[in-house]
């Protein structure tokens, strides 16, 4: 992530332990520097990013927390180029879904510049964007006002592992799943957005966005099928913001089976 702190992302961490006792587990958490996987701004040369991600493979799981700006970015997406390539699970958060997107743009889509505008404003494939609706506001230089804040309902996709994850924890997080579309509500704290125009060359790839805003513009949940990757999922929102000791947030606890599984 962008801090090395832990206390920078205690939800994040709370929201981990919680699903891990769940299931009997006591998770072991290491904090790594984005700086040490990328030679390009980074820390370490090529040869050392090589290394570092190489022991990735000594990890059940890997998250990408929320963050914002350019330090890390090309570390980040060097991390999550080799956990998609090697079937490391992969859990992104806010930010780190963003990321998610743009390697996937970048590496399968073949759309090398892919970026977001936070990071490079001149890209010629801004996969991450501010909503149009927002772009007035950030020309008055107003950033608070443009930011998504608070709690927004999502749709969830039929066949995904996000969809399978809140029905499966549906006694203790009630669901509307009569006929109709499944509706999720989660909080949110963002700038930017994936761009709606890459979206259908995304899926079309393979990526499957299984969470959508109830208008279908806003892509609230990215991820890879099962018969892709054990778990390779980013969330826009935030997750960790509705964890409870007693009550596990779904996807946490569907990632932590996740590393479960690649552990045995």
């Amino acid at each position: 992530g962008d801090f090395i702190l832990s206390d920078s992302y205690l939800s994040v961490i709370e929201a981990i332990k919680y699903s891990s006792y769940a299931q009997n587990r006591k998770p072991i958490m290491t904090w790594l520097n984005s700086s040490d996987f990328s030679a390009k701004g980074g820390s370490a040369s090529g040869g050392e990013v090589a290394k570092n991600l190489r022991k990735l493979k000594n990890y059940d799981g890997i998250i990408i927390p929320g963050g914002f700006g350019s330090r890390g970015v090309e570390g980040n997406l060097n991390v999550i180029k080799f956990v998609r390539e090697n079937k490391i699970p992969y859990f992104g958060l806010c930010y780190g879904m963003q990321m998610m997107v743009i390697e996937y743009a970048r590496n399968v889509l073949g759309l090398k510049d892919a970026n977001t505008r936070e990071v490079n404003p001149k890209s010629k494939n801004m996969v991450i964007d501010v909503m149009e609706s927002q772009k007035e506001i950030l020309k008055n230089n107003s950033y608070g006002g443009s930011m998504r804040l608070g709690e927004y309902k999502a749709v969830l996709r039929d066949g995904t592992i996000a969809r399978e994850a809140y029905v499966s924890s549906s006694q203790s997080r009630p669901l509307n799943l009569q006929k109709g579309p499944t509706f999720i509500t989660e909080r949110h704290r963002h700038r930017y957005e994936v761009n709606p125009a890459f979206v259908a060359d995304l899926e079309a790839k393979g990526l499957v966005f299984s969470g959508r805003s109830p208008d279908g513009h806003l892509m609230e949940i990215a991820e890879l099928p099962k018969s892709k990757h054990l778990f390779f999922l980013g969330t826009q929102f935030h997750p960790e913001f509705l964890a409870h000791p007693l009550n596990p947030h779904p996807l946490f606890s569907a990632f932590i089976k996740a590393c479960i599984k690649k552990l045995k």
